[in-house]
């Protein structure tokens, strides 16, 4: 009997109060203050959930993205190494006489701009001295050469500062990635000044000298250089980004094959280096024999030039001499790496990054031989200058698979 008489009083009391609310809010006033409120309540509830989200960029997928971007940029960085490079073996660097940033995007488009411009190039010393007899045809393939190793250089700036804004803006960037990503840009205009430096340097007059007019070896291996270095930080920075640091104990082996292997990147850029010295002062065409040059192991004229050091820098024979001996030690080397890694426990991709690097260098020795012996035809110069880069590579692979993990 009290039960029942408690729930009777408390079902017509939540009755009353329901009748009670359902008339109140008929008010206006009242009305509107419940839609504020609600609406501020929305507000701050989607704006707490929004906090978190923000909070997490960068994070692993986000530094995936920025790690594709870079090696794809590497890879076009690889595209104008070696364009440049059969630029250069086609005798077609000094075809454009001026650099325009924007207006030289354009190429001659009528019969009178071709015109111009050849007469522009009649008036250096390639042409009065080499090309003397050359033809409008000609001079197009020549110049459509260049032109394209300079407008594939103002895409690689572009797929690099681009991006960079996009990802900056959207907080992809770590605090150090973007001192990196700052660095790598500069060094892109760098390149491209450096570029036109090294282009001035065949462009000049030099009445005392009877030589074929060609860009200077210092300059060329300046350019060359700076676009390895570009392409080396790109392909580290990404490869670091996209590829998880292996969990390997650090013992004293490990360690020792570590330093190992960053010794023989460094003699590997190096060798890469020194071919652009071989490339300056065509010094593939002075012996072309192999083993020996000509009859002799060491040659007669490997010190010819006063002062000694003279000869490293702006003797042919030398400079052959020279990129001899740093392939065949860099060949040493890899070899040497590879063996010793054999005897540890490695993770796999950094065992098949090894094997790889071995094998390329064996290959890259073997198109080197053939481009000397065959007195450097373009084609199978151009994939050995090729073959420096993709070693260089595999190195790049070798130090990112067995560096340390982070702390």
């Amino acid at each position: 009997m009290l039960l029942s008489s408690l729930r009777t009083t408390v079902f017509c009391g939540c009755r009353s109060s329901a009748k009670g609310f359902q008339h109140s809010s008929r008010s206006p006033q009242l009305r509107q203050w419940l839609v504020k409120r609600g609406q501020s309540t929305v507000t701050v509830e989607a704006g707490a959930s929004s906090t978190p989200a923000a909070a997490t960029v960068p994070n692993t997928a986000t530094n995936r993205i920025v790690g594709r971007w870079l090696l794809g940029c590497s890879g076009l960085v690889v595209g104008a190494v070696v364009l440049g490079g059969v630029t250069r073996l086609t005798e077609s660097g000094l075809s454009m006489v001026d650099w325009h940033l924007v207006r030289e995007m354009k190429p001659p488009q009528t019969q009178a701009e071709w015109e111009a411009e050849f007469s522009k190039y009649q008036q250096f010393p390639e042409f009065k001295i080499m090309n003397h007899d050359m033809t409008l045809p000609e001079f197009k393939f020549i110049f459509y050469m260049e032109w394209g190793h300079r407008m594939w250089g103002r895409l690689v700036g572009l797929a690099y500062i681009l991006p960079t804004i996009y990802f900056w803006r959207k907080g992809y960037f770590t605090r150090s990635m973007k001192g990196k990503v700052l660095g790598l840009c500069g060094f892109v205009f760098f390149q491209g000044l450096l570029g036109w430096y090294m282009v001035k340097s065949g462009l000049e007059e030099k009445p005392e000298s009877y030589d074929i007019p060609r860009v200077s070896q210092y300059r060329l291996s300046a350019h060359l250089g700076s676009a390895l270095l570009l392409y080396c930080a790109s392909l580290w920075t990404g490869l670091t980004l996209m590829l998880p640091a292996h969990k390997m104990a650090e013992t004293k082996r490990l360690m020792q094959l570590r330093r190992f292997a960053k010794g023989t990147g460094g003699l590997v850029f190096l060798t890469a280096l020194s071919g652009a010295f071989v490339a300056g002062l065509d010094a593939g065409l002075v012996y072309n024999s192999f083993p020996k040059m000509g009859e002799r192991w060491v040659p007669d004229d490997l010190l010819a030039f006063s002062p000694t050091l003279k000869n490293f820098f702006e003797n042919p024979t030398t400079v052959q001499f020279d990129h001899r001996i740093l392939a065949i030690s860099s060949l040493t080397a890899i070899t040497g790496l590879y063996m010793f890694s054999r005897t540890m426990v490695l993770p796999r991709r950094a065992k098949i990054a090894i094997s790889l690097l071995a094998a390329m260098a064996y290959g890259q020795v073997a198109l080197g031989i053939s481009t000397l012996l065959l007195y450097v035809p373009t084609p199978l110069a151009a994939t050995h200058q090729s073959g420096s880069v993709a070693l260089l590579s595999l190195a790049i692979w070798v130090l990112a698979e067995l560096r340390k993990m982070p702390k």
